[in-house]
């Protein structure tokens, strides 16, 4: 068993180490390979706390394979300004993402547009929030889509995957929904990554806000570690209490992934080999199930949470274990939760080569099926 190989893992990075080797003692061929699929969730970063992962990183994953045609870049604390005005500092981090996504855009990288729609961050408590919003629109190069503030937290000090802590309560702040009220009005949605047991705080926030997007990252952040770690089904039954009440609201849609982090405690990781996607898919089919059953493919899309998923499985083969749990779909919902949805609220319109991609899809009558 591989029980020690991520003890290198950063203490305050807080996600499972990257073993190359091991990850390539594991390889398949893609599934439904010509399925166009925007990925909704991934990270860049070139920092010292954490192994680099940038553009030739993220298109070497892809390697190809599954047919990627448009991605959403979500903040990571990537390339913030070393100066300036601490609130404004995270606009530096847009800057990045719309310089990636101007180099993704020029064609050299192929048909893929990564970065196509951008998630930013900055603290909607402070008194200046407006004018960060502004600052992020202009750095956006028009492709700013939303905003994520992490309220993830849980009492427990075996619960963290994420590197800083954040207070209690913060989507019930009023000053944070001082700044929160501004979004619908500069066209911003938010991305919220919460625990499980928060889901409640997410829900009134959406009340508070109908018109504001919600989307809920990481398939609503269900815990298997600390003191949930032996408890999987009283755990599943309270997440999925909390994810039927959200999904009453209109308002609110849900990124399916983010299952490979330590969070899930599925512990892949400790395998001697790299879990197939077979496996991924048994382990995760009744929490995104859930989510489909619940939201609707309109109100779904797929992620894949790169680089922090490379932790427990390739790219290649999370992407797999998708098309198996959505194996039974019809194409139009598979259209949906693998593209259409994340282009939809993330108003990619420039993915120019998505519609054509889908209509060959569509008409191709010999697919690989999983």
């Amino acid at each position: 068993m591989h029980a020690d190989r991520h003890a290198g893992a950063s203490a305050a990075h807080r996600h499972l180490a990257i073993d190359e080797a091991w990850l390539r003692l594991r390889e398949e061929a893609p599934l439904e390979p010509r399925l166009p699929i925007v990925d909704a969730h991934h990270h860049l970063w070139d920092r010292s706390r954490a192994p680099r992962y940038m553009l030739d990183d993220l298109l070497a994953d892809i390697g190809g394979q599954h047919r990627i045609v448009g991605t959403v870049f979500v903040e990571s604390r990537a390339a913030w300004r070393a100066d300036g005005p601490a609130a404004f500092r995270p606009v530096g981090e847009t800057e990045f993402a719309n310089g990636v996504a101007a180099l993704s855009a020029s064609g050299e990288y192929g048909d893929i547009r990564v970065c196509a729609g951008i998630v930013a961050t900055l603290d909607l408590r402070a008194a200046e929030a407006g004018m960060v919003i502004e600052a992020h629109l202009a750095a956006g190069g028009g492709r700013l889509r939303g905003v994520r503030q992490i309220a993830a937290r849980h009492d427990s000090p075996d619960v963290r995957v994420s590197g800083s802590l954040p207070p209690a309560g913060l989507l019930a702040d009023p000053a944070f929904r001082r700044g929160y009220a501004l979004l619908g009005a500069a066209g911003l949605g938010f991305d919220a990554w919460v625990y499980h047991p928060q889901l409640n705080e997410v829900a009134s926030l959406a009340d508070a806000f109908p018109g504001t997007q919600v989307i809920l990252d990481h398939t609503g952040g269900p815990i298997g570690i600390g003191p949930y770690r032996g408890r999987r089904d009283a755990a599943f039954a309270e997440w999925h209490a909390g994810m039927r009440a959200l999904a009453l609201r209109p308002n609110v849609a849900v990124k399916l992934g983010g299952l490979g982090m330590k969070l899930g405690g599925f512990d892949f990781h400790r395998q001697d080999r790299p879990p197939s996607s077979a496996q991924l898919a048994e382990a995760w089919k009744p929490y995104i199930d859930a989510c489909i059953d619940a939201f609707g493919p309109g109100r779904c899309m797929f992620e894949s949470n790169f680089p922090v998923e490379k932790g427990s499985c390739s790219y290649g083969i999370l992407w797999n274990a998708f098309k198996r749990i959505a194996s039974g779909a019809s194409r139009d919902e598979k259209d949906q939760l693998f593209a259409r949805t994340a282009a939809r609220i993330y108003r990619l319109q420039g993915l120019s080569s998505a519609g054509a991609e889908r209509a060959a899809w569509a008409a191709q009558h010999k697919e690989t099926q999983p």
